[in-house]
This record gives structure tokens, C-alpha cells and sequence, in this order.
């Protein structure tokens, strides 16, 4: 109870410790903001990922939100030392407007960060290696999105499919592998924002393709319900997953990006899933879960379904699962299927 009364002071101060932490950054900063750096995370994005990081008892979500900014910021010609400029000002605003029973575990949490900062990358490996499978197709897919040949990138696809390549391994290893790179490549500032959402919406509609190939075969009988939580419009990740577990004979339901918690609620009373699935991309997002977990618990529904989270945070800290309350979590897209029917097999028992 104190836990909570503790996080929920944090979130309900906010406001003002952002403002008091913005503040101290302008009043020390010696040049105006480089380029670029309309797109780089302030005091707010810190703030929300430290407070997942102590709601979820991880410190590790808020070093990996370090390390992702630290590689954005020097990229784009930032140096580390404007990153720990914003994360002193940060702790001094978080000291002087919260209790100090209620500063000391994001204090902790925020002091381990800045300790790592040194020792982390200002930039991250990219490429597709040559042992990876399909190794040859996925490069030239990427390299066509990257050229704006969106046709011939479906085509290469298409002609793979038609020539026998599984569709589950085109999703894993051309499809996945090529959303990973792209992100890493505008992680690194090698392609813009733009760049970065026409190769996206190139493979969803090169995924749209490959449905008659999909919706076919076999039936389980098993439901799956599949959404994004409100203000995540990442959904690829969570729309790839359902698309494998129709694969797996599933009956799948998929809601799309940034679904309000009242309609996923009411869409598991309608369709009466055994499994929600439920994607979280950013680490900020993970308030919206567990209030959208709390939801579903709480609904008179016809069917409890088992519950199943997945995303990049889940990766970063395993068990992270557990404190948003859900049944389970997969590490891959391609793992989900296998968790999904391992954590119905109690209640067939």
C-alpha cells in the first residue's frame, strides 16, 4: 500500500518537477539546443521511464531508456555530458518536490543510471549477418524500402512465397529482422522519421498480401484477442503475433494501434478470447497495461482469458510481467504461439 501511495504521489507531482527540472536545464545550459533536437526526449521522457522503472521494481528499463537515448543524442551530435546535465537537473527536482520516503527508490534508481552512463555505446551494431537465415532476401527487401521500391520489395516476397519459403519464416526472419534494422538505422540517424514509416507501412501491406496463405488450414478452436495499449501506435510487433498464431490455427482478433482500454474491454466480453495478447513498445507505456490488465480482471466477461504480454520492455526485464499482473510473457514473436497454449494447459488440466 505505501508502494502505491508512493508512485501515485510521483505521477500526481509530475507536472511540477518537470517544470522545475526544465528550468534548471535552461538557466544552465550555455548554447541553444543543437539540431535535431526537436526529436530527442527532455525531462519527460526520463520521468516516465524512471517511474515504470520503480512501479516495476526493474532499474534496468531506465538504463535501457539511457542507452537508447545516449546513442539518439550522439548521433545527432549531442554529447553525453547534455544527457547528464538533464538527468542531474532531474534528481534535484525530484529531491526537492517529493517526500523523501517517496525520492528515495527513484533517486537509487536515477543515481545507478548515471553511474552506467560512461560505460554505454554511443552508437549500435547494424546490418543483417550473412549466417542469418534468409539472409540475401532480407537484405535486398530492406534495401528496396530504403530505395522507396515498395512493388519490388513485395515482389521479392511474393516470388519467395510462391517459390515455397514458409510465410511464418518470411514474418521471422525478412519481415522482423528488416523492422529491427530500420529502427536501428533511425536510431543511429541514418534515415528519417518518414523513411522509417513508409518501410513500415510497405511491409504491412506486403504482410496483407500473403493473408490468403495465412487464413487457411487447420482450426484449434483457440481465440486470440490482440491490441496495443491506449497511445502506443507501434503495432507491427502485436499484429505480426496474431498473424503467427493464425498460422497456429487460431481464431485471432486483432484491435490495431492505441485501442481505449473500454473498447478492448468490451471486445473480450464479445468475443470471448482464451488468450489477450497485450503489446507495450515503449517503456512509458506500461501504466496503460497494467490499468488496461486491471480492467479486464475486473469486467464481468463470460470467459477470463489468460493473459499475454510481449514488447521491448518485457525483454529488458523478464519477470516485468508480473508486476502489471499478467499470466505470462513471450520473448519473440515466433515464442508466442508456444507460451500462449503453455499457459492454457492448466486450465485444461
Amino acid at each position: 500500500m505505501e508502494e502505491h501511495d508512493g508512485l501515485t504521489t510521483m505521477e500526481g507531482r509530475r507536472a511540477v518537477i518537470l517544470a522545475r527540472a526544465r528550468a534548471a536545464l535552461d538557466a544552465r545550459r550555455a548554447s541553444p539546443a543543437p539540431a535535431g533536437a526537436d526529436v530527442l526526449p527532455d525531462a519527460a521522457a526520463h520521468f516516465d521511464c524512471l517511474l515504470q522503472a520503480v512501479a516495476g521494481n526493474a532499474p534496468s528499463l531506465f538504463t535501457d531508456h539511457l542507452a537508447w537515448t545516449k546513442v539518439v543524442l550522439a548521433r545527432r551530435g549531442t554529447p553525453a555530458s547534455a544527457l547528464e546535465l538533464s538527468l542531474e537537473c532531474l534528481g534535484e527536482a525530484l529531491a526537492a518536490e517529493l517526500p523523501r520516503e517517496v525520492a528515495t527508490r527513484p533517486l537509487e534508481i536515477l543515481t545507478l543510471g548515471r553511474a552506467r552512463l560512461p560505460q554505454l555505446a554511443d552508437d549500435i551494431a547494424r546490418g543483417i549477418a550473412e549466417q542469418e537465415s534468409l539472409a540475401p532476401l532480407a537484405r535486398a527487401y530492406l534495401e528496396d524500402l530504403l530505395a522507396g521500391e515498395r512493388h519490388r520489395a513485395a515482389r521479392r516476397v511474393l516470388d519467395a512465397a510462391e517459390s515455397g519459403t514458409p510465410v511464418k519464416d518470411l514474418y521471422l526472419h525478412v519481415f522482423e529482422r528488416c523492422l529491427h534494422e530500420i529502427g536501428a538505422l533511425w536510431q543511429s540517424n541514418q534515415i528519417s522519421v518518414a523513411q522509417e514509416h513508409y518501410c513500415t507501412a510497405a511491409t504491412q501491406m506486403v504482410m496483407s498480401q500473403l493473408y490468403p496463405r495465412i487464413f487457411t488450414g487447420r482450426r484449434s478452436g483457440l481465440r486470440f484477442v490482440a491490441t496495443c495499449v491506449g497511445g502506443d501506435l507501434h503495432e507491427i510487433g502485436v499484429r505480426m503475433v496474431a498473424d503467427l498464431l493464425e498460422m497456429d490455427g487460431w481464431d485471432t482478433y486483432y484491435l490495431g494501434a492505441s485501442t481505449p482500454t473500454e473498447s478492448v474491454v468490451r471486445t473480450v466480453a464479445e468475443r470471448q478470447p482464451h488468450v489477450l495478447g497485450i503489446s507495450a513498445t515503449m517503456t512509458a507505456h506500461l501504466g496503460k497495461v497494467r490499468e488496461l490488465i486491471a480492467a479486464v480482471r475486473a469486467a464481468d466477461v463470460p470467459l477470463r482469458p489468460v493473459v499475454l504480454v510481449g514488447g521491448h520492455p518485457f525483454q529488458i526485464a523478464p519477470d516485468l510481467w508480473r508486476s502489471v499482473g499478467a499470466d505470462g510473457t513471450a520473448a519473440s514473436a515466433a515464442s508466442a504461439a508456444a507460451v500462449a497454449r503453455e499457459l492454457l494447459a492448466p486450465e485444461a488440466a
